[in-house]
């Protein structure tokens, strides 16, 4: 990424870490440039990042070699569209926008090297965790720019066909939403059994940080550390074989398998 040129299609929160992410990684501000049709977006972005922003889409992309689409799935068609005629055959666009397919985005932008991607918004504090898939037109070194780009924020992991990013988005792109409501129910849960709320609000989000680290830095799977935590007989059996009464995982396969059947839902409704 040393050379690379880079321009933001929007300039907000996740094109933002993932600025500020390239920043810290070493590349100079004269290298990055973002567009947003909002004033005080771009005078943030600006200001913050020192890069140069532009109203205009088409001035943004001009002499870039990667293309960064970080807008609304709703307005990718629009804002594809309007990019096609300024476009360089050989610029890599990279789409972080949830549920527009690859076969979409070339129906909008021609036969353009095309990587997406689903990152999630623990990219906002530099632990996010995305899957890419790229298109037959990505060359290698395409490949490396957009895995440097998303590592920036976190882990980038390749896919080998573009609809295991249906399941991506339901394990890791909602998957922030399952951890917060744990973090829920253990906090009301912990006030039930006598706790303050803030005392079983922090013990529950400490335990969940602490947990993810140890799973992280491990050489053993979830479920040997389950078990290694979980004494015969004692309080954290009790607790998993209630969870286990329940259906628990039972349900998170069918949370799942709702959050991916809605994901290729919207790809077909948003691709048209």
């Amino acid at each position: 990424m040393s050379n690379t040129r880079i321009a933001f299609i929007g300039a907000g929160n996740m094109a933002a870490s993932l600025i500020g992410g390239l920043r810290a990684k070493g590349l100079e501000a004269a290298q990055i440039r973002a567009s947003d049709p909002g004033a005080d977006t771009r005078a943030r972005v600006s200001t913050e990042h020192g890069i140069e922003t532009f109203a205009d889409n088409a001035e943004a992309i001009n002499g870039v070699d990667v293309i960064v689409l970080a807008v609304k799935p709703q307005a990718m068609k629009a804002v594809c569209e309007s990019l096609r005629p300024n476009l360089q055959p050989h610029q890599l666009v990279v789409s972080i926008a949830a549920g527009i397919t690859c076969a979409s985005m070339k129906s909008w932008l021609g036969a353009q090297p095309i990587v997406r991607c689903m990152p999630n918004t623990p990219a906002l504090v530099s632990q996010g965790v995305s899957g890419l898939y790229a298109t037959a037109e990505v060359t290698a070194e395409q490949r490396d720019q957009a895995q440097e780009l998303l590592s920036a924020v976190g882990l980038a992991l390749w896919l080998e066909q573009e609809q295991q990013l249906d399941a991506v988005t339901a394990v890791s792109g909602s998957g922030p939403a399952y951890f917060f409501l744990l973090i829920e129910a253990m906090t009301a849960a912990g006030v039930k059994l006598g706790l303050p709320h803030e005392v079983a609000e922090q013990l529950a989000e400490q335990t969940a940080l602490g947990a993810a680290k140890m799973a992280v830095g491990s050489d053993v799977d979830a479920a040997e550390l389950r078990r290694r935590v979980t004494s015969p007989g004692g309080t954290t059996q009790a607790a998993i074989e209630s969870f286990q009464a329940g259906g628990f995982e039972a349900l998170v396969e069918k949370a799942l398998g709702a959050a991916a059947h809605r994901s290729a839902e919207m790809a077909e409704q948003l691709g048209k």
